[in-house]
């Protein structure tokens, strides 16, 4: 039974995170404010019933009616008004014996102070403290009273309730909690905003799919044959798959690159080039260390703006080794079919023959073929003793008798088979493009004539070949060997390219001598090693 997971969606989780964190700062600051704004309020409560005892502890009224006893409606009166004025609870006036002079209830006038705070007050402290008297529980402040001689007469009590203040930390949390909500909405629109844009930046992918992306990327990048290897804007290395390494091991480099500068990890490399042009380089030879490669590199562009490069690469060794099979079988198969062909019109003479019945010519003429064609064989295979390089010339003369063109294939020595098979493979490549373009290049001319001589000499073998073709003008002679250049329209210029490439390779020499209306002669040397041959 698979295990479905539920997955939420990104905006979902931003949303509910974000809102999470927002509610918890906003408890923790809402619990840390509410504790300092009631100690505030609480304090300024105090202080404000204690300023009020101390102004009516040096009020004359006070002070002359509790030392005459007399006029103490004047004293209540004015008791009253501080009382109505700063809006706290009572004013209590009191003598040494703690009978009240002044109350909110004249019926408590001349009763004891309730509360049993008032002691030390009487004995000439100022303080304050809580406590519950006729008119409920509040915040008292004492405040003793002295006549001019200093002499103490009696102490004020100025009272506060509780409930009042109660009722400003009540609106003072309630102020807390409305910033509270305005600051979870502001920050549930923030988070619905963020999580829009991250998502816009993310293409609109969730990130499981993110990350079944990276994975199946991952995957394939380390399945593949050719080396990766991908840099940043910086030129920074962000990637290398498995091959690239095994590449680089090769080229005796170290295994871990990543987070390196791509040319102090390769001096020889062209993508820092890549990320300054924005240009791609496809199908460039590079060298590292001896090792050479085959390279493509693109540069990654992101809105219009090139973010890094990546390169794509092979070693050459095993492109050459395919190269070369792909060579060999498409050399049978053009032998083949060249030889098909000539045999099919050989076939078509000798049925007409046989139905004209002249039988004598029939055999002259099938006398006259094989020993063409046993002198022709035995002349290649007797100087050129390269199986592969032989058989290749066989279809290529085939070839040009298809095309009506009379080639001839001459050697002053033996060319013995070559001690690298590398050799074989570009020898096919320089006298396959060279006969094939001249066999082209005659395709209007009249006389169609091509010569191909080969020397063996001391180590090095010298290959010419002659066509009678209409000639290059000299302005394109410097030009034909360069890729791309042609003048038979787009997709050409390849051919004459590989053979300069294939005699670089091969560390020889490339002239052309050629003149209009008088045909072209290329001539070729490369060092050639034969192989021993073992008894």
């Amino acid at each position: 039974m698979q295990n479905h997971r539920f997955r939420f969606k990104l905006s979902t989780i931003i949303i509910f995170f974000v809102c999470l964190v927002v509610l918890l700062s906003l408890m923790i600051t809402d619990l840390l404010i509410s504790h300092t704004v009631s100690e505030n309020i609480r304090k300024g409560q105090e202080e404000k019933a204690q300023i009020v005892a101390r102004t009516v502890a040096k009020s004359h009224i006070v002070i002359n009616g509790l030392q005459d006893g007399q006029n103490l409606n004047d004293l209540q009166q004015y008791a009253s008004e501080i009382q109505t004025a700063t809006g706290v609870l009572f004013v209590v006036v009191m003598d040494m014996n703690g009978i009240r002079k002044t109350h909110p209830n004249l019926e408590q006038i001349g009763k004891r102070f309730v509360g049993g705070d008032e002691k030390e007050a009487l004995k000439g402290k100022e303080y304050v403290s809580t406590s519950k008297g006729t008119l409920g529980r509040s915040v008292r402040a004492f405040t003793p009273i002295y006549n001019e001689k200093h002499e103490q007469m009696g102490a004020v009590a100025v009272g506060i309730s509780l409930k009042s203040v109660k009722t400003a930390l009540g609106r003072s949390h309630q102020n807390i909690l409305i910033v509270t909500a305005l600051g979870i909405i502001i920050g549930v629109i923030g988070a619905v905003w963020l999580a829009r844009y991250i998502k816009k930046i993310l293409l609109g992918l969730e990130p499981f799919a993110i990350a079944k992306i990276l994975e199946e990327r991952s995957t394939m990048l380390q399945s593949v044959h050719e080396g990766i290897i991908a840099v940043d804007q910086s030129s920074t290395i962000t990637l290398v798959n498995k091959s690239a390494l095994q590449i680089f091991k090769k080229a005796g480099l170290s295994q871990n690159p990543v987070g390196m500068k791509i040319y102090q990890y390769m001096p020889s490399t062209r993508l820092d080039h890549v990320l300054e042009t924005g240009q791609q380089e496809l199908d460039e030879e590079q060298t590292i260390n001896g090792v050479s490669i085959l390279v493509n590199r693109v540069p990654l562009v992101v809105n219009g703006q090139v973010v890094g490069a990546i390169s794509t690469f092979r070693d050459k060794t095993e492109v050459n080794q395919l190269a070369e099979q792909l060579t060999g079988v498409r050399t049978y198969a053009e032998a083949l079919r060249a030889q098909s062909h000539e045999f099919m019109n050989r076939l078509h003479v000798i049925l007409g023959m046989v139905q004209m019945k002249a039988y004598e010519e029939l055999s002259g003429f099938i006398r006259t073929l094989v020993n063409y064609r046993n002198q022709e064989f035995g002349s290649i295979t007797q100087h050129i003793k390269d199986p592969a390089l032989a058989g290749f010339i066989m279809g290529k003369l085939s070839y040009a008798r298809e095309e009506n063109v009379d080639l001839s294939i001459e050697s002053d020595t033996v060319i013995p088979e070559p001690a690298v098979s590398r050799t074989t493979h570009e020898l096919i490549t320089i006298l396959g493009n060279l006969i094939d373009n001249a066999v082209e290049a005659m395709a209007d001319s009249v006389e169609k004539t091509i010569e191909v001589n080969f020397t063996y000499e001391d180590h090095w073998l010298t290959i010419e070949v002659f066509d009678s073709g209409p000639g290059i003008p000299d302005d394109m002679q410097k030009r034909i060997f360069e890729k791309g250049f042609s003048t038979k329209g787009e997709n050409r210029g390849y051919g004459l390219y590989l053979v300069a490439k294939s005699v670089e390779d091969l560390g020889g020499e490339l002239s052309i001598d050629s003149k209009l209306r008088l045909g072209t002669n290329v001539h070729i040397r490369i060092p050639y090693d034969a192989r021993e041959v073992r008894g």
